[in-house]
C-alpha cells in the first residue's frame, strides 16, 4: 500500500485544542518521488489556528528516495558485505507561525527521517513496521506533552 495522505487527519490531543481536524488537498510536491497535500480547513476548537495559505504555509509532505539502494555483494572471504546502504524516507510537516506580533510569518517546520537498511525490507520487515508503529505510538502519546515543551521549554 503506498502512502496516501487522507483528506481529512485527525490531530493528536494538544494543550488548548478541542478535537483538532485538519481537512487536506492534494498538492503538488517539488519532487516526483514526493507527495504532498495542504491543509485547507481546520475542524474542532483551534482558536488562532489558520488553514495554509502562501505567506502561512500549512503543508503535510512524504518523501521517498529517489533511487533505492540495493546490498552489494559479500566479501568472497569473510561472507560479509562491507557496506550496508540506507534507504531514506522523509514525513514533513511544515506551518507558518507568528514570530512576534506584527512580524512577518516564519516556516515552523517537523522532519521525521526514517533510514532503513537496503536488505532490511525483505529480510526483517515485521521489525520495520514495529519499528514505525512505535515512533508513531509515541510521537501520539508524547503529543500534548512536546507541545508543552515547545511553548514552555520545560521537558
Amino acid at each position: 500500500m503506498a502512502i496516501t495522505i487522507p483528506g481529512t487527519v485527525t490531530g493528536a490531543a494538544q494543550t488548548g485544542l478541542t478535537s483538532p481536524t485538519y481537512t487536506t488537498a492534494v498538492d503538488t510536491a517539488v519532487d516526483s518521488n514526493s507527495k504532498q497535500a495542504v491543509v485547507t480547513a481546520i475542524g474542532g476548537t483551534q482558536a488562532g489556528v489558520d488553514a495554509h495559505s502562501i505567506s502561512r504555509p500549512f503543508t503535510l509532505t512524504a518523501v521517498r528516495p529517489k533511487q533505492f539502494n540495493v546490498l552489494g555483494k559479500p566479501n568472497p572471504t569473510t561472507g560479509l558485505i562491507p557496506v550496508i546502504p540506507v534507504n531514506q524516507y522523509n514525513v514533513r510537516t511544515r506551518k507558518g507561525v507568528t514570530p512576534l506580533a506584527a512580524q512577518p510569518s516564519a516556516v515552523a517546520s517537523i522532519d521525521s527521517v526514517i533510514r532503513v537498511p537496503a536488505g532490511s525490507d525483505l529480510a526483517d520487515p515485521a521489525n520495520l513496521r514495529a519499528m514505525i508503529s512505535a515512533h508513531i505510538g509515541l510521537l501520539t502519546a508524547i503529543s500534548a506533552g512536546l507541545g508543552d515543551t515547545l511553548t514552555n521549554g520545560v521537558m
